[in-house]
């Protein structure tokens, strides 16, 4: 990082250097910018050549990873629970309304308390359907960002472990970068890992 940020100071002076020599006429301008070109193209190679850098296709990760995805299918089913929660009380207060409408419709109610009486059992049912929803969802969200944070942990665990061995300079996500070479991706290796990994803690 040292060794970039000193490059990139340099490059930042001899540009100024060059700006500076402009007044000197046309063929100190071109000789200036010949020598900022020379000299970028020393400081690329130069900064580039020591750096020893792979890269991890996260989504590919992600779909392959077994506690990923069973992370994953535990949030489906989650959020199926939590929707299905939501049409079982939606229609459970729809029927108890529409039965208060018929029985005003054909005079079934004798007096107006028991008008209001399921009025306001229907007020309550809808207050206690919102109170028991919005802790069903809290839950769900909970337990998707403590899996999302498990599969995160777990992964820059392994990444800490599996480096130690090759001492990277950078391991990066591919999202990061506009251009890798495929040559540097390591995702499967570090999918084959971490399944082992897990494998090993699941037969416990």
């Amino acid at each position: 990082m040292k060794k970039i940020t000193f490059v990139v100071k340099s490059l930042l002076v001899m540009s100024c250097v060059g700006v500076a020599s402009c007044s000197g006429g046309n063929a100190g301008e071109e000789a200036s910018v010949d020598n900022v070109s020379t000299a970028v193209k020393v400081a690329d190679s130069t900064a580039g050549a020591g750096l020893n850098i792979r890269f991890i296709d996260e989504d590919s990760l992600l779909n392959k990873y077994n506690l990923a995805k069973d992370i994953k299918e535990a949030s489906i089913k989650s959020y199926s629970k939590l929707e299905s929660a939501q049409n079982s009380r939606a229609g459970e207060i729809q029927r108890f309304g529409t039965q208060i409408e018929e029985k005003m419709r054909s005079n079934g109610y004798l007096s107006e308390q028991s008008y209001q009486s399921d009025v306001q059992k229907f007020q309550k049912m809808q207050q206690d359907a919102q109170v028991y929803l919005a802790n069903l969802q809290r839950n769900v969200e909970m337990e998707m960002a403590q899996g999302q944070m498990q599969v995160t942990d777990s992964i820059q665990a392994f990444i800490k472990r599996y480096n130690k061995k090759y001492n990277y300079d950078a391991i990066l996500l591919k999202s990061a970068g506009v251009y890798f070479n495929p040559a540097l991706d390591i995702t499967d290796e570090v999918v084959e890992g971490l399944n082992k990994a897990y494998n090993k803690v699941e037969a416990k």
